[in-house]
């Protein structure tokens, strides 16, 4: 912060302390640093914009860009959900909300929705209740407010600061302010269901009920809501499953099942030659061309998936005001929010951490399958010399498995689950603010209001994994429940030959992992004439859990849930003075406000069980309690494990702001706050200027300039979780750990812009820019794992420069390398600096059309000129060079995907009860920043050109059409089709071939409404 600012802000801040002893007549109710609802019910609501101020009063057009989206305006648009209106806000870019399960910003995030103005992170925007902070969640690495929990039934408008404003409002509100403001006029009581027709789905309904009260002293209002979304399977829409050649990014892995496996050399001093399960291409894989040096089996899990998961979600709202006197008012709120929904994935994850000593067989860094299985002698009898195997002195050699070229289930699903076999985990979220606020006038001039909200965040999630022990023991005949030989304690000074005789015996039984195992694909139903069960299998046993058809007992003991409880909460306390000053500029009397704030934040997370590293710190602790490792792995094959994390953070603030008529035409606000949060973090002082200069009676211009910044949170100082991202072919876990040492991140914002009102026609151009500083992100894993291993897959292994960098990754026994990642470790940090800029336009036309009928015609858009990043360095290295964001993708970048533009028109005719709206919404084309997917014959994969298709993703503009019939005697029906073209999203070189962040899977959908006051 500059000298000058400093003395700039300090000398206006004791001019509005100073100036409450000579205070005057007051113009306008004193304001509270929330946004409340003003009391003069003879103001349209629409007038009542107040967000941007602590002072109430500010309109549309004042000195801070604001947007207000009513509720009628909602009902006109087809009542769009909170993720669809986000998406469509054209100041929002990278939307969390959509399945998007394999980018780390939405992992753990599912039934979640999120704003994100200006492409900031939607920890950058700041989200209120009526004025009151919503605590953000803890459930993934991105801090966020869960929109879905906001009951729309009860909104009453919705107030957009398109600004930095952490002046007026303290940490997050970086990116800008979203307002969610409630009903207070509501009469009577009020019902409303819904239902909406999605192809291949079993469609979204909800309904609502709320009552709303008041007389002379008192208000009352209540609202109980209840949504519903239905399952949407990727496979429900053509776009999402393309070839691999079209797509080598969508959604395929070369470590499946049909996986690939070494038949022929184990223990006989050959290096390694791993081929493809002969099962691959009947179950609906594909093997390697022609004129590859390898053989692999390449098959696609995003079939399993859904592009929209089941949810349920519950809201139940209430909000009373009493006037306990003539001058006090006492106003209480009250939030509970529920969801509940899963994660479908992959029937199995791969099997990443390989089994220890521990274990039968194991220790070597590979899975082992002994020449004595009936799995493998099978299998080798079957296929004969296609299958590869090999003996040694008339006994058969041994199958190794790599622990990223197999897993136990994929393409057969996983019989633990039903349906298609994929792995399913539930998620569970549970919103509570309860908030009193009391609000005194003190006298005709000066006014108090003191306010203490608490918000709490709870989000239960499990996951599904292996034991990489425990199935190595069932590989080698010791696995199922009642096996008494599974410990080590058991085996210990055993040989080859006498574990080869207790293998399957007493209880013991085996996991079959071939492509023998499996009868069908469990997507597309095609059969594998291989099948054990089906075929002749040379007297070998068929009794389930005797090495060939596998049964539930032996792989429920191996495949394990896992869960996780994250909480966040939050106190805050504060109080403002405000008023007049008594001083009177050539426009009118100075307002001010003056106040502080005290918060405190909690941040928890507890590993249940199996994910806890307290309980399960190594590969071998399932088998021996007293296994010791270093480092601590955890025993779960991919998704790793973590101690439980616990943070406090304290912060105090105080803040001030003046409202200057300097002239009737020239109007100014001045703001200043201060935070302390104590410790490593220490305080931060941000100052702001806006202005607003009425030219003509038809013109006007206004500006502003200051900085704002935000705190780190409780969950990114001291917390831990994995995330999975790709690393060359195949996902692998990602540890994020917080860091103590975290710095607030800050920005210098300017805005500059021109407002036209002339009759029916309205219009406002606005210029914005922030210069960032440090912004808290992660760091980005493909910088890291591109800097490392470059185009060779190796090409800084052993660089003494970056030994550092590579100590970051735990390599399998075969050592550094990009297809030897086992986890990579990463955390929060001050990254590099961002310096963003754009323009925001919007504009109206309204005329009258016969005796009771009006036609608009509206706008509205976004503009970015540039998105600039400095370089990224980690551990020294640069990782992720200097770039321009703006129109791309930004694939693992600490940026989300940035359309330039972005935005929507509309025309829209009111006749009497009628009302019809037509609306076009367009997001511009951007480009993949990533290099050509190149594959050719040392790939195991594809030979032939670089796949360059989805390069550039297209634009998606769809158009969507409401019709609303409000009738005398309350009732309303609302019938819309949205993207009523039925527009698949532009294609994208992504898991499901299009971009979760931006577009949009459902297609057209058709929709009822009807609601009934009485």
């Amino acid at each position: 912060m500059s000298k000058i600012a400093l003395r700039t802000a300090s000398s206006f801040t004791a001019f509005a302390i100073c100036s409450l002893w000579s205070a005057g007549a007051m113009a306008q109710v004193g304001g509270d640093p929330v946004a409340a609802q003003s009391a003069d019910e003879a103001v349209p609501a629409k007038e009542i914009v107040v967000t941007g101020s602590l002072i109430r009063g500010s309109s549309e057009d004042a000195p801070a860009p604001v947007d207000v989206i009513s509720a009628d305006e909602l009902a006109k648009q087809g009542s769009p959900s909170a993720l669809e209106l986000i998406k469509n806000l054209p100041t929002s870019n990278g939307v969390i909300g959509d399945a998007n399960q394999f980018d780390a910003r939405s992992q753990g995030n599912e039934g979640v929705a999120s704003i994100n103005l200006r492409g900031l992170g939607p920890q950058r925007t700041l989200v209120l209740l009526n004025g009151k902070r919503i605590v953000q969640s803890g459930g993934s690495g991105i801090p966020i407010v869960d929109v879905n929990l906001i009951p729309s039934a009860a909104i009453g408008r919705i107030e957009v600061l398109k600004d930095g404003a952490a002046a007026t409002y303290g940490s997050d509100a970086i990116a800008g302010v979203v307002n969610f403001i409630t009903k207070t006029d509501q009469q009577g009581f009020l019902a409303s269901g819904d239902y909406r027709y999605i192809k291949g789905s079993k469609g979204d309904y909800g309904g609502a009920l709320s009552f709303g009260h008041s007389e002379d002293n008192f208000r009352f209002f209540v609202s109980a809501g209840y949504q519903h979304r239905s399952e949407l399977q990727t496979t429900d829409r053509d776009f999402t499953i393309q070839p691999y050649a079209t797509n080598p990014q969508g959604g395929f892995t070369g470590g499946g099942n049909p996986g690939n496996f070494d038949f022929n050399g184990a223990g006989v001093g050959n290096p390694a030659i791993f081929t493809s399960d002969q099962g691959c291409t009947p179950l609906g894989g594909f093997r390697s061309l022609p004129g590859s040096t390898t053989d692999r089996c390449f098959v696609n899990f995003a079939q399993f998936d859904n592009l929209v998961e089941p949810e349920d979600r519950f809201q139940i709202f209430a909000d009373t005001q009493f006037d306990l006197s003539d001058r006090v008012k006492l106003r209480l709120n009250g939030l509970w929010g529920h969801s509940k929904t899963r994660i479908t994935t992959s029937p199995s994850y791969l099997p990443t951490l390989p089994p220890s000593a521990n274990s039968a067989f194991g220790g070597a860094g590979l899975f082992v399958i002994p020449g004595y299985t009936p799995a493998l002698r099978d299998y080798c009898a079957t296929f004969g010399a296609a299958s590869t195997c090999a003996t040694t002195n008339g006994v058969l050699n041994s199958a190794i498995a790599f622990p990223v070229l197999f897993r136990p289930f994929l393409l057969g699903g996983n019989p633990l689950y039903g349906g298609r076999g994929s792995a399913h985990s539930p998620r569970k979220s549970d919103e509570f603010l309860v908030s009193a606020e009391l609000d005194f006038e003190l006298n005709d001039n000066l006014n108090v209001t003191s306010s203490l909200t608490y918000s709490e965040y709870d989000r239960y999630f499990e996951g599904t994994d292996t034991f990489g022990d425990l199935l190595q023991n069932a590989l080698a005949g010791f696995g199922g429940p009642s096996c008494p030989y599974a410990s080590t304690a058991s085996r210990v000074g055993l040989s080859a030959a006498q574990l080869a005789a207790l293998a399957g015996t007493n209880g013991c039984t085996y996991f079959n992992p071939f492509s023998t195992a499996v009868q069908m694909n469990a997507v597309t139903g095609a059969t594998n004439p291989a099948y054990a069960g089906s075929r002749s299998t040379n007297g070998l046993s068929l009794t389930p859990g005797a090495g060939l058809i596998n049964d539930l007992a032996t792989i429920d003991q191996f495949f394990v849930d896992s869960s996780t409880q994250a909480n966040t909460s939050q106190w805050v306390a504060d109080a403002v003075l405000s008023g007049e000053t008594g001083i009177n500029l050539p426009g009118g009397a100075v307002g001010f406000a003056l106040g502080g704030q005290y918060r405190t934040n909690k941040y928890s997370r507890i590993y249940g069980g199996v994910g806890n590293l307290r309980d399960y710190p190594c590969p071998g602790t399932p088998l021996n309690p007293a296994a010791v490792c270093s480092p601590q792995t955890g025993a779960q094959g991919f998704l790793g494990t973590n101690f439980n994390a616990f943070a406090k953070s304290d912060v105090y603030a105080v803040f001030a702001e003046l409202q200057l008529p300097i002239t009737d035409a020239i109007q100014a606000q001045l703001s200043a706050r201060y935070e302390d949060y104590g410790g490593n973090v220490g305080s931060t002082f941000d100052p702001q200027a806006r202005i607003k200069i009425q030219l003509t009676d038809w013109l006007a211009i206004r500006g502003g300039a200051g900085s704002t910044f935000r705190g780190p949170p409780a969950q990114q100082l001291k917390g831990n979780l994995t995330s999975l991202q790709v690393i060359g072919t195949s996902f692998r876990a990602i540890d994020i750990n917080g860091n103590p040492n975290l710095a607030p991140e800050s920005a210098n914002t300017y805005s500059g812009g021109v407002i036209v009102e002339t009759g029916p026609f309205k219009a406002s151009v606005d210029y914005f820019r922030y210069d960032f500083n440090g912004p808290i992100e992660g760091e980005p894993v493909a910088g890291i794992v591109n800097a490392m291993f470059g185009a060779t897959g190796s090409a800084n292994c052993g660089n003494s420069a970056y030994a550092a960098l590579q100590a970051r990754f735990t390599f399998t026994g075969a050592g550094c390398g990009i297809g030897n990642v086992q986890r990579l470790r990463t955390q929060a940090v001050n990254s590099a600096d961002v310096s963003t800029s754009g323009v925001d336009f919007q504009a109206s036309f309204e005329n009258e059309f016969g005796d009771n009928g009006k036609v608009t015609l509206g706008f509205s858009g976004t503009y970015i000129i540039e998105y600039k990043t400095d370089a990224v360095t980690v551990e020294g290295i640069v990782v992720q060079p200097a770039f321009d964001a703006v129109g791309l993708l930004n694939y693992q970048t600490t940026a989300y995907p940035l359309p330039q533009w972005k935005g929507n028109a509309y025309a829209q005719g009111d006749f009497g009860p009628h009302s019809l709206r037509v609306q076009y919404n367009y997001i511009d084309g951007y480009t993949d920043q990533r290099g050509a997917a190149v594959f050719g014959p040392n790939t195991g994969a594809l030979a032939g050109a670089a796949v360059t298709t989805g390069k550039k993703i297209g634009s998606f503009s769809t158009v969507d059409v409401t019709y609303r019939l409000a009738l005398d005697t309350g009732t309303t029906i609302a019938l819309s089709a949205q993207n009523v073209f039925d527009k698949d999203p532009p294609f994208a070189r992504l898991d499901y071939n299009y971009d979760p962040f931006t577009g949009n899977p459902l297609g057209r959908t058709l929709k009822v409404a009807v609601s009934q006051a009485f």
